[in-house]
């Protein structure tokens, strides 16, 4: 085929040198490449963005939609874990368990009177207490996924017996403390 077309070229020569270019093309197209030259040599600025309304609404949405499925999760979880019914898995239990809780809530504030006395003797009191509220509170996070939940709420409470035989035990040093501390000013006021 490409044969056909330079014979085609080389019969018709005549007939295409006919048409001659004008003068100043040359001229011209010097000039729009120095043009095209200084554009490149120019850094370009870059154009501002501008976004429709339609398009920043449907952003907001897709925000406050996302948003919203995730505040869902957090409170579906929050409730799972604190939502634990402890009178429909052991009654009893569930009445143990709220004396043993607001008899360590008393303890406490006793306890907390000593801060004033002997702020040392209180945080290593405290240190032995947080130990026992971590394991307490891991015990009732374990409660809502717990296949034998009524052996979760017995060591449950169990923590709690020890929490209030370690209040008892930490009064009971405060008030031998005390008594001797009393005894010592009554023997020197005596001397």
């Amino acid at each position: 085929m490409s044969k056909r077309l330079e014979d085609f070229m080389s019969e018709h020569r005549d007939e295409f040198d006919d048409l001659k270019p004008r003068a100043d093309i040359w001229t011209n197209i010097s000039k729009e490449l120095d043009a095209w030259d200084k554009e490149q040599e120019m850094p370009k600025k870059r154009g501002t963005r501008t976004f429709s309304l339609g398009f920043v609404v449907r952003v907001a949405a897709m925000v406050i939609l996302v948003m919203g499925i995730g505040f869902g999760v957090y409170l579906k979880t929050q409730k799972t874990s604190e939502g634990v019914d402890y009178a429909a898995i052991n009654p009893t239990y569930a009445k143990q368990q709220m004396h043993y809780a607001s008899l360590i809530a008393t303890k406490r504030t006793e306890l907390k009177k000593v801060t004033k006395f002997d702020p040392q003797l209180y945080q290593e009191f405290c240190a032995d207490i947080v130990k026992l509220q971590a394991t307490y509170k891991k015990l009732n996070a374990d409660l809502a996924t717990s296949p034998n939940q009524q052996r979760v709420l017995r060591a449950m409470i169990r923590n709690l017996q020890i929490q209030t035989e370690v209040l008892n035990q930490q009064l009971s040093v405060i008030q031998q403390f005390n008594q001797s501390k009393n005894d010592q000013q009554n023997d020197n006021k005596d001397i």
